[in-house]
């Protein structure tokens, strides 16, 4: 396994990126959160950020922490869906096609959520755990198992997931 520098990865990525800070902002706006300061892409660690304020609705928080899972692992699978059918059905090897599926997987690989995003849902959920929230209690363990993946980013996680979303899915549905 060989080492490529984050930066690098974020700029050849960097539909992904701005799709992850997108779906921040667009959950921010849907619950109302307030948005200080956004900045969907630059070089440098972060990649990207959207500052906002804190909310003591658990909902809301869970949201807009989770929304790039669900926009970008969507949009994932949406992009590379129609390029991989021409691909495996009619062996066509459009650019166009590999273009899709290179938008397509960079933004499933930037889907899981950011520690910072981990540890915005976890101060809440601790509390909401008290008062036996059904969200918390789903969301509890899935607070590790993102710790797990950010380290795990190390070993191309992200791009294996992103990967696997793309390409995988459509080729177990339709291969």
């Amino acid at each position: 396994m060989f080492f490529i520098p984050g930066e690098l990865i974020s700029i050849v990525t960097f539909p992904g990126v701005i799709v992850h800070e997108f779906a921040h902002m667009l959950f921010c706006k849907i619950r109302k959160v307030a948005v200080f300061d956004a900045c969907y892409f630059r070089v440098g660690n972060p990649a990207g950020y959207v500052i906002h304020e804190n909310t003591n609705n658990f909902t809301s928080t869970f949201l807009v922490a989770m929304g790039p899972f669900i926009v970008n692992t969507a949009l994932c699978l949406l992009i590379c869906l129609p390029a991989y059918m021409p691909m495996e059905f009619f062996g066509i090897q459009h650019p166009l096609s590999y273009f899709l599926i290179w938008l397509g997987v960079s933004i499933g690989m930037h889907a899981i959520p950011s520690n910072q995003d981990a540890n915005n849902v976890y101060q809440q959920a601790k509390e909401q755990l008290k008062k036996k929230n059904l969200l918390a209690i789903i969301y509890f363990p899935l607070i590790g198992l993102i710790y797990i993946f950010n380290l795990l980013r190390f070993f191309w996680a992200d791009v294996i997931y992103g990967v696997a979303i793309g390409i995988g899915i459509p080729k177990l549905i339709f291969g």
